[in-house]
């Protein structure tokens, strides 16, 4: 969240300690609903059916780089840890990590690719946050969310709109005592036709895209922290249980020093 309220980028980091994913123990009624599914490969949508076996794929290509460490496959979620920084959150087990995101960390679908996850930090130098309620109550969070992605999302193109909405703001106290924002917003891209026609008649606007912007925001180690989920309004409702149990995972952890 340090684009929010703090524009200074985190200072250079140190060799980090080891970053470690860890699978998320499946109930014992999944694994039987997988075990039947298995007799059924008819029935699995399309859309899973083929993100399983890219992920299958990409996964059996991929090494142990920076010290992160990534555990066999799943029924759900993996779980990534962030020791150096303080953070934690589960995953779907199919989503793959993109490098040179600018985020501190970033997933995304490998099918659906405008449908991702990341991590953003405030400068540990120059913010002393305290509580979340720094921020003032969830609205007001909303709010500065919100203006954030409206602020990124910015465009030098001619005729472009966007429309965005604050859907809901909330906040809760996890099982670790902290207490963590909730904001959901949807904005949706217009763009002219015809950005150089002169009748006016001539420039029909047309949907760009449309998405739900899901984010968690919490405070320690002075730092605020900003989990942010990104989908396709067009896949909110299959992707939404997944989406949700992601959000309520998101921890932020004493960092030692």
């Amino acid at each position: 969240m340090a684009i929010i309220l703090d524009s200074l980028l985190p200072l250079s980091r140190p060799t980090l300690p080891a970053r470690i994913s860890t699978p998320f123990p499946p109930p014992a009624s999944r694994l039987c609903t997988r075990r039947n599914q298995s007799f059924q490969a008819f029935s699995i949508p399309r859309r899973n059916a083929m993100a399983l076996i890219l992920s299958t794929y990409i996964f059996s290509e991929v090494g142990l780089h920076d010290n992160i460490a990534f555990a066999e496959p799943s029924v759900g979620f993996r779980e990534y840890i962030d020791t150096f920084d303080g953070y934690s959150l589960k995953y779907p087990q199919n989503w793959i990590q993109v490098r040179g995101a600018g985020a501190d960390i970033f997933f995304r679908d490998p099918y659906v690719l405008d449908e991702n996850l990341s991590v953003e930090l405030s400068s540990p130098s120059s913010s002393r946050y305290k509580t979340v309620e720094d921020l003032g109550p969830p609205e007001e969070a909303g709010k500065k969310v919100l203006k954030q992605y409206l602020t990124e999302f910015m465009s030098t193109r001619l005729g472009v709109r966007r429309e965005s909405n604050i859907l809901s703001t909330s906040s809760r106290v996890a099982d670790d005592g902290k207490l963590y924002y909730q904001v959901e917003v949807n904005i949706k891209s217009y763009a002219n036709t015809n950005e150089l026609a002169v009748m006016p008649q001539d420039r029909v606007p047309r949907l760009e895209w449309n998405r739900r912007y899901l984010s968690v925001l919490g405070v320690e180690n002075n730092r605020l922290y900003e989990l942010r989920l990104q989908t396709p309004e067009s896949v909110f409702v299959e992707e939404e249980n997944d989406l949700r149990q992601v959000m309520d995972s998101f921890r932020v952890n004493k960092v030692g020093g």
